[in-house]
Protein backbone atom coordinates (compact mmCIF):
# COMPACT_ATOMS: atom_id res chain seq x y z
CA UNK A 1 0.00 0.00 0.00
CA UNK A 2 1.30 3.54 -0.47
CA UNK A 3 1.36 6.53 1.32
CA UNK A 4 1.95 9.91 0.12
CA UNK A 5 2.90 12.62 3.04
CA UNK A 6 2.77 16.06 1.03
CA UNK A 7 4.97 18.67 3.42
CA UNK A 8 3.97 22.45 3.51
CA UNK A 9 6.62 25.40 4.91
CA UNK A 10 6.81 25.45 8.34
CA UNK A 11 5.98 22.00 8.91
CA UNK A 12 6.79 19.82 12.14
CA UNK A 13 9.54 17.38 11.64
CA UNK A 14 8.34 14.80 14.66
CA UNK A 15 5.17 14.10 12.02
CA UNK A 16 7.62 13.36 9.53
CA UNK A 17 9.78 11.60 11.49
CA UNK A 18 6.63 9.14 12.94
CA UNK A 19 5.70 8.33 9.87
CA UNK A 20 8.42 7.25 8.57
CA UNK A 21 9.17 5.27 11.79
CA UNK A 22 5.49 3.66 12.31
CA UNK A 23 5.96 2.30 8.23
CA UNK A 24 9.25 1.00 9.31
CA UNK A 25 7.61 -0.90 11.97
CA UNK A 26 4.85 -2.08 10.07
CA UNK A 27 6.96 -3.26 7.52
CA UNK A 28 9.36 -5.15 9.66
CA UNK A 29 6.04 -7.37 11.46
CA UNK A 30 4.86 -8.06 8.60
CA UNK A 31 8.40 -9.81 7.35
CA UNK A 32 7.84 -7.43 4.07
CA UNK A 33 7.01 -4.60 2.26
CA UNK A 34 3.19 -4.00 3.02
CA UNK A 35 3.88 0.27 3.20
CA UNK A 36 5.74 2.69 0.88
CA UNK A 37 6.05 6.40 1.58
CA UNK A 38 6.52 9.08 -1.53
CA UNK A 39 7.38 12.22 0.16
CA UNK A 40 5.80 15.52 -1.98
CA UNK A 41 6.17 19.27 -1.25
CA UNK A 42 3.72 21.64 -2.37
CA UNK A 43 5.77 23.68 -4.42
CA UNK A 44 7.67 20.67 -5.74
CA UNK A 45 11.06 21.93 -4.77
CA UNK A 46 12.39 21.69 -0.89
CA UNK A 47 10.61 23.42 1.92
CA UNK A 48 11.33 24.17 5.38
CA UNK A 49 10.44 22.44 8.79
CA UNK A 50 9.32 24.56 11.81
CA UNK A 51 12.78 25.03 12.59
CA UNK A 52 13.91 25.87 8.53
CA UNK A 53 15.54 22.74 7.95
CA UNK A 54 14.76 22.46 4.19
CA UNK A 55 13.17 19.08 3.31
CA UNK A 56 13.22 18.32 -0.35
CA UNK A 57 10.57 16.08 -2.60
CA UNK A 58 10.75 12.76 -4.64
CA UNK A 59 8.19 14.06 -7.48
CA UNK A 60 8.08 17.65 -8.75
CA UNK A 61 4.49 17.55 -10.18
CA UNK A 62 1.03 17.09 -9.49
CA UNK A 63 0.72 13.63 -11.62
CA UNK A 64 -0.33 9.97 -10.05
CA UNK A 65 -2.63 10.57 -7.73
CA UNK A 66 -4.35 6.62 -8.63
CA UNK A 67 -1.41 5.61 -7.05
CA UNK A 68 -1.67 6.51 -3.40
CA UNK A 69 -4.06 4.20 -0.74
CA UNK A 70 -3.42 7.06 1.81
CA UNK A 71 -2.27 10.58 1.11
CA UNK A 72 -1.42 12.96 4.36
CA UNK A 73 -1.48 16.43 4.45
CA UNK A 74 1.51 18.10 6.99
CA UNK A 75 1.28 21.56 7.37
CA UNK A 76 2.76 24.48 9.55
CA UNK A 77 1.33 27.44 11.38
CA UNK A 78 0.12 29.39 8.44
CA UNK A 79 -1.37 26.26 6.42
CA UNK A 80 -3.29 28.24 3.86
CA UNK A 81 -0.29 30.36 3.21
CA UNK A 82 0.19 28.57 0.24
CA UNK A 83 -2.33 26.44 -1.60
CA UNK A 84 -0.80 26.13 -5.54
CA UNK A 85 -3.72 25.47 -8.01
CA UNK A 86 -2.94 21.74 -8.44
CA UNK A 87 -3.36 20.16 -5.32
CA UNK A 88 -6.90 20.89 -5.15
CA UNK A 89 -6.96 18.78 -8.49
CA UNK A 90 -4.99 16.28 -7.27
CA UNK A 91 -7.06 15.23 -3.77
CA UNK A 92 -10.12 15.10 -6.05
CA UNK A 93 -8.48 12.49 -8.28
CA UNK A 94 -7.31 10.39 -5.77
CA UNK A 95 -10.58 10.90 -3.89
CA UNK A 96 -12.23 9.10 -7.05
CA UNK A 97 -9.29 6.47 -7.05
CA UNK A 98 -10.78 5.60 -3.24
CA UNK A 99 -7.98 7.02 -1.55
CA UNK A 100 -8.18 8.03 2.33
CA UNK A 101 -7.54 11.84 2.50
CA UNK A 102 -5.78 13.11 5.96
CA UNK A 103 -4.56 16.09 7.39
CA UNK A 104 -1.92 16.14 10.11
CA UNK A 105 -2.35 18.62 12.82
CA UNK A 106 -2.76 21.88 10.50
CA UNK A 107 -3.22 19.75 7.40
CA UNK A 108 -6.97 19.44 8.20
CA UNK A 109 -7.49 23.15 8.05
CA UNK A 110 -6.19 22.41 4.23
CA UNK A 111 -8.92 19.67 3.82
CA UNK A 112 -11.45 22.03 5.31
CA UNK A 113 -10.70 24.40 3.13
CA UNK A 114 -10.61 23.07 -0.22
CA UNK A 115 -14.23 21.42 0.92
CA UNK A 116 -12.81 18.00 1.60
CA UNK A 117 -14.37 17.17 5.29
CA UNK A 118 -18.24 18.75 4.55
CA UNK A 119 -20.58 16.50 6.83
CA UNK A 120 -17.54 14.51 8.09
CA UNK A 121 -16.30 14.02 11.86
CA UNK A 122 -12.56 15.58 11.65
CA UNK A 123 -10.37 17.21 14.36
CA UNK A 124 -9.22 20.50 13.54
CA UNK A 125 -6.89 23.02 15.31
CA UNK A 126 -8.39 25.66 17.32
CA UNK A 127 -6.90 27.94 14.82
CA UNK A 128 -9.25 26.82 11.92
CA UNK A 129 -12.38 28.40 14.04
CA UNK A 130 -11.04 31.70 12.99
CA UNK A 131 -9.43 30.94 10.06
CA UNK A 132 -12.78 28.87 8.51
CA UNK A 133 -15.49 30.22 10.45
CA UNK A 134 -18.22 29.62 7.56
CA UNK A 135 -16.89 26.39 6.60
CA UNK A 136 -16.57 24.74 9.79
CA UNK A 137 -20.02 24.80 10.57
CA UNK A 138 -20.56 21.72 7.98
CA UNK A 139 -18.01 19.36 9.52
CA UNK A 140 -18.38 17.59 13.03
CA UNK A 141 -16.01 18.68 15.17
CA UNK A 142 -14.19 16.21 17.22
CA UNK A 143 -11.88 16.98 20.58
CA UNK A 144 -10.09 12.79 20.03
CA UNK A 145 -6.57 12.84 19.27
CA UNK A 146 -7.77 12.11 15.76
CA UNK A 147 -10.62 10.89 13.80
CA UNK A 148 -11.22 8.46 10.79
CA UNK A 149 -14.19 9.01 8.97
CA UNK A 150 -15.15 7.58 5.62
CA UNK A 151 -12.03 8.08 3.68
CA UNK A 152 -11.07 11.05 5.68
CA UNK A 153 -8.11 11.27 8.51
CA UNK A 154 -7.31 14.04 10.79
CA UNK A 155 -5.27 14.58 13.38
CA UNK A 156 -4.28 16.49 16.59
CA UNK A 157 -0.35 17.81 16.98
CA UNK A 158 2.13 15.19 18.13
CA UNK A 159 1.91 12.00 19.00
CA UNK A 160 -1.50 11.44 17.61
CA UNK A 161 -0.16 10.64 14.27
CA UNK A 162 0.84 7.39 15.40
CA UNK A 163 -2.66 6.40 16.51
CA UNK A 164 -4.01 7.83 13.43
CA UNK A 165 -1.91 5.48 11.64
CA UNK A 166 -2.05 2.64 13.61
CA UNK A 167 -5.87 3.00 13.05
CA UNK A 168 -5.43 3.25 9.59
CA UNK A 169 -3.39 0.42 9.43
CA UNK A 170 -5.90 -2.24 11.15
CA UNK A 171 -8.57 -1.26 9.05
CA UNK A 172 -7.15 -1.50 5.65
CA UNK A 173 -4.34 -4.04 6.09
CA UNK A 174 -4.82 -6.37 9.63
CA UNK A 175 -5.90 -5.33 13.03
CA UNK A 176 -3.14 -7.90 14.48
CA UNK A 177 -0.68 -5.61 12.38
CA UNK A 178 -1.76 -2.24 14.16
CA UNK A 179 -1.15 -4.01 17.56
CA UNK A 180 1.93 -5.91 16.45
CA UNK A 181 2.98 -2.29 15.02
CA UNK A 182 1.64 -0.83 18.11
CA UNK A 183 3.69 -3.29 20.24
CA UNK A 184 6.94 -2.16 18.67
CA UNK A 185 6.24 1.35 19.50
CA UNK A 186 6.17 0.36 22.85
CA UNK A 187 2.72 1.56 22.88
CA UNK A 188 0.98 -1.68 24.19
CA UNK A 189 -2.21 -1.16 22.15
CA UNK A 190 -3.75 0.38 19.41
CA UNK A 191 -5.76 3.64 20.77
CA UNK A 192 -9.30 4.41 19.64
CA UNK A 193 -10.89 7.45 18.46
CA UNK A 194 -11.60 9.68 21.37
CA UNK A 195 -8.89 8.23 23.62
CA UNK A 196 -6.45 10.85 25.10
CA UNK A 197 -3.10 11.24 26.00
CA UNK A 198 -1.94 10.55 29.75
CA UNK A 199 -3.47 13.74 32.16
CA UNK A 200 -3.44 14.06 35.91
CA UNK A 201 -7.36 13.15 36.76
CA UNK A 202 -9.18 16.07 37.89
CA UNK A 203 -12.99 16.68 38.86
CA UNK A 204 -12.79 20.01 37.38
CA UNK A 205 -13.47 20.28 33.59
CA UNK A 206 -11.82 23.68 33.22
CA UNK A 207 -9.28 21.96 34.19
CA UNK A 208 -9.21 18.66 31.96
CA UNK A 209 -9.68 21.72 29.70
CA UNK A 210 -6.62 23.52 30.35
CA UNK A 211 -4.82 19.73 29.63
CA UNK A 212 -6.06 19.35 26.57
CA UNK A 213 -5.25 22.68 25.40
CA UNK A 214 -1.57 22.38 26.73
CA UNK A 215 -1.32 18.71 25.13
CA UNK A 216 -2.26 20.08 21.95
CA UNK A 217 0.77 21.89 21.91
CA UNK A 218 3.45 20.40 22.88
CA UNK A 219 6.03 20.39 20.65
CA UNK A 220 5.73 24.09 20.31
CA UNK A 221 4.22 25.36 23.86
CA UNK A 222 2.65 28.65 24.30
CA UNK A 223 2.48 30.53 27.55
CA UNK A 224 0.38 30.11 30.55
CA UNK A 225 -0.76 33.39 30.20
CA UNK A 226 -2.44 32.44 26.42
CA UNK A 227 -3.39 29.19 28.15
CA UNK A 228 -5.28 31.19 31.20
CA UNK A 229 -6.30 33.72 28.58
CA UNK A 230 -7.80 30.87 26.34
CA UNK A 231 -9.90 29.66 29.43
CA UNK A 232 -11.49 32.99 30.01
CA UNK A 233 -9.39 33.21 33.31
CA UNK A 234 -6.38 35.64 34.14
CA UNK A 235 -2.96 33.85 35.28
CA UNK A 236 -3.41 34.00 39.26
CA UNK A 237 -7.09 32.51 38.81
CA UNK A 238 -5.84 29.48 36.78
CA UNK A 239 -2.55 29.43 38.96
CA UNK A 240 -5.24 29.10 42.19
CA UNK A 241 -7.47 26.68 40.80
CA UNK A 242 -4.72 24.67 39.32
CA UNK A 243 -3.09 24.22 42.82
CA UNK A 244 -6.30 23.48 44.17
CA UNK A 245 -7.89 20.68 42.07
CA UNK A 246 -3.86 19.24 40.97
CA UNK A 247 -1.68 20.51 43.76
CA UNK A 248 0.27 21.86 40.79
CA UNK A 249 0.90 25.29 39.30
CA UNK A 250 -0.14 25.24 35.47
CA UNK A 251 3.69 25.41 34.74
CA UNK A 252 4.11 22.26 36.65
CA UNK A 253 1.13 20.24 35.16
CA UNK A 254 2.57 21.59 31.32
CA UNK A 255 6.29 20.47 32.15
CA UNK A 256 4.39 17.10 33.29
CA UNK A 257 2.90 16.34 30.18
CA UNK A 258 5.76 17.14 27.98
CA UNK A 259 8.20 14.98 29.71
CA UNK A 260 5.49 12.21 29.79
CA UNK A 261 5.59 12.17 25.94
CA UNK A 262 9.20 12.55 25.74
CA UNK A 263 9.60 9.46 28.09
CA UNK A 264 6.86 7.88 25.79
CA UNK A 265 9.22 8.65 22.93
CA UNK A 266 12.69 7.97 24.56
CA UNK A 267 11.74 4.05 25.64
CA UNK A 268 9.37 3.52 22.21
CA UNK A 269 11.07 5.03 19.25
CA UNK A 270 13.90 5.47 17.53
CA UNK A 271 13.80 8.80 17.50
CA UNK A 272 17.43 10.79 18.25
CA UNK A 273 17.37 12.68 21.64
CA UNK A 274 17.86 16.03 18.97
CA UNK A 275 13.84 14.82 17.87
CA UNK A 276 12.76 14.01 20.80
CA UNK A 277 14.17 17.04 22.33
CA UNK A 278 11.65 19.58 19.43
CA UNK A 279 9.04 16.77 20.27
CA UNK A 280 8.73 18.17 23.81
CA UNK A 281 8.85 21.59 23.08
CA UNK A 282 12.40 22.70 24.78
CA UNK A 283 14.87 24.59 23.19
CA UNK A 284 17.78 22.57 23.05
CA UNK A 285 19.01 19.13 23.43
CA UNK A 286 20.62 19.96 26.67
CA UNK A 287 17.39 21.91 28.11
CA UNK A 288 16.00 18.76 27.30
CA UNK A 289 18.64 16.31 29.04
CA UNK A 290 18.89 18.25 32.30
CA UNK A 291 14.90 18.24 32.61
CA UNK A 292 14.42 14.62 31.61
CA UNK A 293 17.47 13.89 34.30
CA UNK A 294 16.15 15.57 37.27
CA UNK A 295 12.92 13.82 36.74
CA UNK A 296 13.45 10.60 36.18
CA UNK A 297 17.19 10.24 37.50
CA UNK A 298 18.55 9.20 34.31
CA UNK A 299 19.54 10.67 30.95
CA UNK A 300 17.06 9.81 28.20
CA UNK A 301 18.48 6.94 26.09
CA UNK A 302 17.72 5.45 22.52
CA UNK A 303 16.13 2.18 23.24
CA UNK A 304 18.40 -0.92 21.79
CA UNK A 305 17.63 -2.32 18.54
CA UNK A 306 18.28 -5.33 16.52
CA UNK A 307 19.34 -3.41 13.72
CA UNK A 308 20.05 -0.34 11.43
CA UNK A 309 16.86 1.94 10.83
CA UNK A 310 15.69 1.16 7.44
CA UNK A 311 13.55 3.54 5.35
CA UNK A 312 9.60 3.79 5.54
CA UNK A 313 9.00 1.38 2.27
CA UNK A 314 11.81 -1.39 2.92
CA UNK A 315 11.83 -4.26 5.49
CA UNK A 316 14.17 -4.83 8.10
CA UNK A 317 16.99 -7.68 7.10
CA UNK A 318 16.22 -11.26 8.03
CA UNK A 319 18.51 -12.32 10.11
CA UNK A 320 20.10 -15.88 10.36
Amino acid sequence: MHVCLILFPGFPMLALSLVREVLRLANAGAGQQLFSLCIRTVSGAAVPDRDGTPVPGELPDWHGAQGFDLVLLCAGEAPLAALPMGLRAFLMRAEAAGTTLGGLDTGGTILARLGFLDGREAVLPDSARDDLPDIIQGIALSRAPFALDRQRLTTAGGLAAVDALLAWIARVQDPALAAATAEALAQGRVREAGRCQRMAITADPLLERMQSIMAARIEAPIAVERVASELGLSPKQLRLRCRKGLNRTPAQVYLDLRLARAEHLVTGTALSVSEIAKAAGFASPSAFTRSYHARFGAPPRRPRTTGQRHPAGEPAATRH
